[in-house]
């Protein structure tokens, strides 16, 4: 994430940058020593999209300041 937003790492955090999925349930987060999109916790597919054939877990990120 931050190497496709541009940013170095402490400018991740010094901007506010954060996820956030749909609903309660946060599925993703930021690794802060690396800037990687991660899994939150475990997920399961046959929970989270019992009969749907393409499974989609929408997120979105959130930067204060200026781009």
């Amino acid at each position: 994430v931050a190497k496709d937003l541009g940013l170095q790492l402490p400018a991740l955090s010094d901007r506010g940058v954060r996820i956030v999925s749909e609903g309660r349930t946060q599925y993703f987060a930021l690794h802060g020593k690396t800037g990687h999109l991660v899994t939150a916790e475990r997920t399961d597919r046959e929970q989270l999209c019992r009969l749907v054939e393409k499974c989609v877990l929408r997120c979105e990120l959130i930067v204060e300041g200026e781009m």
